[in-house]
C-alpha cells in the first residue's frame, strides 16, 4: 500500500489527526510509553504515520516508521487469514468437527466441576467441538492463566505454549479437558494455536512458510515474521514492564525468546513481529475484502466471515473480557478478531462491521468497512495498566471525519 493523500483528500481533518497524535504523544510525554509509531489510511491511501517518543531508550534510539514490533496476539487475525486462504480450497468447512482435521482431540472431556481434592469431574461433550468454535474462542479450551480457574493448575502442568512444536501442542491439549461445553460461552484460549497445527497440516507447510509465501509475500510484508533475523534486530524495539514499582522496565520476551531464525513452534495465536507499514497492508487487505492491487489473495466471502459476528445476542449479553476488549450486545466476534457488528447497541464511535483486536504489548488495530478506513498503532508495554490507546484514538479518529461516506 503506498499511494498517500493529505488528510482532506481522504475525507479527515488535518487538526482532528492532530489531536489523535496528540494524545498518543501525552502517554510518551508523562512516561506511560516510551514510544509509539501509528499509521492511518482511507480509501486504499496512507494519510499520516507517525514515528514519537523512542524504540529503545537504553542505548537511546528514536522511533522510526520501520521500527519492528512484537505483536502478539495480532497474529491471530492472520491466522484467521491463513484459514481463510484454506477454505477457498475446500479443505474445511465451519461445522467440521476439529478432530476431523487434529484426530488427537477425539476424545476431549469437559469439566463439569471439581471434586474436594481439585480433580475435575469429567462428562463427554453435548457435540463435539467445531472448526467455528475453534475459531470463535467457544470450543471451551482456555490459556491456563487465569489463577481463579482450576483449570490453570492442569494447564500449567501440562504447558501447551512450551510445546516443542505444533504437534506436540495438540498433543498436549489432548490431555486437558474442556472448560465449558462447546458453542455454551467464551473464553480466551489456545483455540488460534491450534489453527495453527490444522493449517501445517492441511497446507504440508510449516506456518511459517505458509504465511510468508501466501500472505506476507504477496502483500509485500517484508519484515513481518516468527523471527527478527541479525541484520534487522537494530530496528526491533525495546520491550518494556510497568507493574508495581516498576515502570518502563526493559524484559525479555516472557513468553518466549525473541528468535533469529524461524522457531520449529510457531503459534497461530502470538509470536510475529512486524511494522507499522507492513501491518497496515495487512489491514488494508481485510478492507479489500481478499484483493491486492487486482490479485486475488483470498475470497471476499472468507474475509466476510472473518469480519461478521458469529455469536449470538444472548451470549454476547453475558459480557467477556480479554484484556482491553469487552465483548458484549452490539461488539462480538468473527474468525480470530472482534467486530463491532451494532456500533449503537455497544456505544462506540466506529461504522458497522469494524475489525480488529490488539496485542500483549500495546500494539492495536482496526478497519472500519462502513468508513474504509484503518488505523495501526504500534508500542511495546507490558503492563496490567496499559492505556486504552485503541478506545482513546478511535473516539478521536471518528471526530476527524469529514464525511461519513466510504466511496472517493
Amino acid at each position: 500500500m503506498t499511494p498517500t493523500a493529505t488528510p482532506e483528500e481522504a475525507g479527515l481533518s488535518s487538526e482532528g489527526l492532530d489531536r489523535v497524535d496528540a494524545a498518543v504523544r501525552r502517554k510518551i510525554d508523562d512516561g506511560v510509553i516510551a514510544g509509539a509509531v501509528t499509521l492511518v489510511a482511507r480509501h486504499g491511501r496512507i494519510v499520516r504515520t507517525r514515528a514519537t517518543g523512542l524504540a529503545r531508550r537504553f542505548p537511546r534510539e528514536p522511533s522510526r516508521t520501520d521500527t519492528i514490533f512484537r505483536v502478539f496476539s495480532m497474529t491471530k487475525p492472520v491466522t484467521g487469514l491463513a484459514m481463510g486462504i484454506l477454505a477457498d480450497r475446500g479443505l474445511w468447512k465451519p461445522d467440521d468437527a476439529v478432530a476431523d482435521h487434529l484426530p488427537e482431540l477425539r476424545n476431549l472431556r469437559v469439566a463439569t466441576g471439581f471434586d474436594d481434592r481439585g480433580r475435575p469431574v469429567l462428562a463427554d461433550p453435548d457435540h463435539p467441538p467445531t472448526l467455528r468454535e475453534l475459531l470463535t474462542h467457544t470450543a471451551g479450551f482456555t490459556y491456563g492463566t487465569d489463577r481463579a480457574d482450576p483449570l490453570t493448575p492442569l494447564y500449567r502442568r501440562e504447558k501447551p505454549l512450551r510445546a516443542r512444536n505444533l504437534d506436540d501442542l495438540v498433543a498436549r491439549a489432548g490431555r486437558l479437558p474442556l472448560a465449558f461445553q462447546p458453542g455454551t460461552s467464551w473464553r480466551y484460549s489456545i483455540a488460534m494455536d491450534l489453527q495453527g497445527a490444522i493449517i501445517e497440516r492441511l497446507s504440508g507447510q510449516s506456518l511459517p512458510d505458509f504465511f510468508r509465501q501466501h500472505i506476507f509475500e504477496p502483500l509485500g510484508m517484508t519484515d513481518t515474521a516468527f523471527h527478527t533475523p541479525p541484520a534487522k534486530q537494530r530496528r526491533r524495539a525495546t520491550l518494556h514492564y510497568t507493574g508495581g514499582p516498576f515502570r518502563l522496565l526493559p524484559v525479555p520476551n516472557p513468553v518466549f525468546g525473541d528468535s533469529s531464525r524461524p522457531p520449529e513452534a510457531a503459534f497461530g495465536g502470538m509470536g510475529l513481529v512486524s511494522t507499522v507499514g507492513d501491518y497496515a497492508r495487512f489491514a488494508q487487505l481485510l478492507l479489500n475484502r481478499g484483493d491486492w492491487h487486482g490479485r486475488r489473495i483470498v475470497s471476499a466471502e472468507a474475509v466476510t466471515a472473518q469480519m461478521t459476528n458469529q455469536l449470538p445476542e444472548d451470549l454476547l449479553a453475558r459480557g467477556f473480557r480479554a484484556g482491553h476488549m469487552y465483548l458484549r450486545p452490539g461488539f462480538g466476534y468473527g474468525y480470530n478478531g472482534a467486530v463491532f457488528h451494532d456500533p449503537a447497541l455497544a456505544g462506540a464511535p466506529v461504522g458497522r462491521g469494524t475489525y480488529q483486536w490488539d496485542g500483549a504489548a500495546g500494539t492495536w488495530f482496526w478497519v472500519d468497512p462502513e468508513h474504509d478506513l484503518l488505523y495501526v498503532g504500534m508500542i511495546q508495554l507490558l503492563s496490567y495498566t496499559a492505556p486504552p490507546l485503541q478506545k482513546m484514538t478511535q473516539a478521536l479518529l471518528h471526530d476527524a471525519l469529514l464525511d461519513h461516506g466510504r466511496n472517493r
